[in-house]
């Protein structure tokens, strides 16, 4: 600073230029991240708030308050499409999700807590905190519904990779904005004189000739004495382009999508391969994650002795197959004699007929009982 700050001395004019704003920050990259998770997880998220919770006993439907918790109003706040869409996000971005019942009878999910391992007893939640709200007693392991993910891939990768991710796109974005960037010299006559409130005055001029640049896509400049602007060219055009911007950004949701099972056609829209896509997803990545729901709610909802003699928590709604799409091989299944009717209607996600005949095997596409003879004459 020695050499300059003599020219400074020996040229007064010159030292006030140095205070001037000629730079603007860039933005912050960090939304990125969030885009990447956001996109994979509320895509499973919504696909999980379809599901439809059945209490079922003896094959049949019951309709109890724990029906209504699970599908219509968990809580005063939360529709149950919200709840389990929550549900899914908290799995997957915490990889653990605590549920609670409260002495009202509302099921919230936990934003904090802190787990006490035992050994040989239940493990127990201590200083459960939802909203701002953090509750002074304790729950047991047997009291809540407590899921882990246990996806080490992806906290790894969301502690690491990201980062890179988030580095590249922002010079990316840097170098793709220096491509068309306006630039210009500003002459000044330094033989006069500027006052301090000469200065101010100049320096709002240029915020404003900047100002007016960027927002406009015709801007005049003002001729005054004393004061020239010269527009720069900025060159070659040898930048980044917009699609390999957003390349990178498909990149980084591709790689989200893999981690968690979704096909990476699916999750960009792709139809060309609609039908493989879906069915990779539901049998990788959305049938594991019912299976981990129902497994813990008949673990935590369903006694024991109920539960052997035929009681059971199902999850419809998103893992079978459209019944009007595959009607023919309804047909075919119940023709052939492989299956009865009932059990056809519980392969596609319906009730049991209370009609004996649909537990009867029937056979040929005429549907007549697999005990009747056809043909001959009767005598």
């Amino acid at each position: 600073m020695g050499f300059l700050s003599d020219v400074l001395r020996r040229n007064s004019e010159l030292e006030w230029l140095f205070d001037l704003d000629i730079t603007y920050e860039t933005s912050n990259r960090a939304y990125l991240k969030k885009m990447a998770l956001e996109t994979c997880i509320n895509f499973i998220g919504r696909t999980i708030s379809q599901s439809d919770f059945r209490i079922m006993n003896g094959g049949k439907r019951k309709l109890n308050d724990w029906h209504y918790l699970l599908n219509v109003r968990p809580n005063t706040d939360q529709s149950a499409a919200d709840f389990w869409q929550k549900f899914i996000y908290e799995l997957i971005h915490e990889n653990e999700v605590l549920v609670i019942l409260t002495d009202n009878n509302d099921l919230l999910i936990a934003d904090s807590f802190n787990r006490v391992e035992y050994a040989v007893y239940p493990d127990i939640f201590k200083d459960v905190t939802v909203k701002d709200y953090t509750f002074q007693r304790s729950f047991r392991m047997d009291e809540v519904i407590y899921l882990t993910y246990n996806n080490e891939k992806l906290t790894k990768f969301m502690a690491g990779m990201f980062d890179d991710f988030a580095n590249l796109f922002s010079r990316m974005i840097e170098v793709s904005l220096r491509k068309n960037q306006i630039r210009g010299t500003v002459g000044i006559d330094s033989t006069q004189s500027l006052t301090k409130e000469n200065q101010t005055k100049l320096q709002q001029f240029i915020d404003k000739l900047f100002t007016s640049f960027r927002n406009n896509s015709v801007a005049l400049v003002p001729k005054l004495k004393g004061f020239e602007y010269e527009e720069v060219a900025s060159g070659e055009n040898n930048g980044q382009s917009v699609d390999e911007l957003t390349k990178l950004k498909k990149s980084l949701i591709d790689d989200v999508a893999n981690i968690l099972g979704i096909p990476n056609a699916l999750i960009h829209g792709d139809l060309s391969d609609y039908e493989t896509s879906i069915k990779a997803y539901v049998k990788f990545c959305i049938g594991p994650l019912v299976k981990k729901i129902s497994d813990e709610l008949n673990a935590k909802l369903i006694e024991k002795k109920a539960y052997l003699n035929g009681s059971r928590i199902e999850v419809k709604g998103v893992t079978e197959k459209d019944l009007i799409d595959h009607a023919e091989a309804v047909d075919k299944l119940v023709a052939s004699g492989a299956f009865t009717r009932n059990e056809v209607r519980e392969l596609f996600g319906a009730e049991r007929s209370d009609n004996p005949e649909l537990d009867e095997f029937v056979i040929t596409k005429n549907y007549q009982s697999a005990g009747t003879v056809e043909g001959g004459d009767n005598e």
